[in-house]
């Protein structure tokens, strides 16, 4: 794995750093390939019952694409004819495909600005934990280009269509507060308190009923582009096999005896 792509396993809590904090988390070709094969492996460990996905440093959660690198492959790219943005469907499509659709909680930890790629990640995760010095910049429009990663599906879904149109067409920073307003923030926190405010809470994710989670984001995902009879279908499916898992059994008996429920991620 790169060094610029931290794992640590804690429990079942998998806690993915970028690790670049001088480049404000810039994510060059070595990064992304690190940060997709990193999250791929922890959406697919069944050790991994949460995620939680932060960047090195106080400055930057992640600036997205690293502009410097980015602009010798448009250069060499007008020398050899070949596409410049071939990392789209490298990089970045994979990775948000296994962020946002894996069966289990993900939770971004937002210290300091998450702009282009970087906002884009926040976005696809379930949650996102902000400092109160934090801020999200959508930033594709200021480079001439329009939304990756998945902002186009994303945003509308926690903003609405028109203040997502305002926001990629429009560009600006979001500081934590309007994030929290608009629907951006989970929750807001004094910057000294972030990482162990952020870990707590996927901690907590992390010990929950993990089958009865991933149900949750299918049935969430599916009802979005489906009518109310094919969701309806769904949730018989996903409820069934919810209810099939140990730990639904496990929730069952610890309220009959008044107890807390001590899930297994089954």
């Amino acid at each position: 794995m790169s060094d610029s792509v931290l794992y640590e396993l804690d429990g079942g809590l998998a806690v993915i750093t970028i690790n670049r904090p001088d480049a404000m988390n810039a994510l060059d070709t070595a990064t992304k390939a690190a940060l997709r094969d990193t999250v791929i492996a922890a959406a697919e460990d069944t050790a991994v019952r949460a995620v939680l996905l932060t960047g090195a440093g106080e400055k930057a959660f992640c600036v997205g694409q690293d502009l410097k690198e980015h602009l010798g492959l448009l250069q060499r790219a007008e020398e050899t004819g070949e596409g410049a943005l071939k990392t789209v469907a490298e990089h970045y499509n994979p990775l948000v495909r296994a962020l946002a659709g894996m069966r289990k909680p993900t939770v971004a930890a937002v210290g300091g600005v998450a702009a282009g790629a970087g906002a884009s990640l926040a976005f696809a995760c379930d949650f996102r934990i902000v400092a109160d010095t934090a801020g999200f910049n959508t930033s594709f429009a200021g480079v001439a280009l329009t939304a990756d990663s998945g902002a186009s599906w994303t945003l509308p879904r926690l903003v609405g269509h028109a203040r997502a149109t305002e926001l990629l067409m429009l560009p600006r920073t979001v500081k934590a507060p309007e994030a929290l307003t608009l629907g951006l923030a989970t929750q807001v926190v004094p910057a000294a308190e972030l990482a162990a405010t952020a870990r707590a809470f996927a901690k907590q994710l992390a010990e929950g009923p993990t089958v009865a989670f991933g149900a949750i984001k299918e049935s969430l995902a599916y009802g979005a582009s489906h009518s109310l009879s094919e969701l309806l279908d769904k949730e018989d499916e996903l409820q069934t096999l919810a209810g099939a898992s140990e730990d639904h059994r496990i929730a069952v008996r610890a309220f009959i005896a008044k107890e807390k429920p001590a899930y297994v991620g089954r």
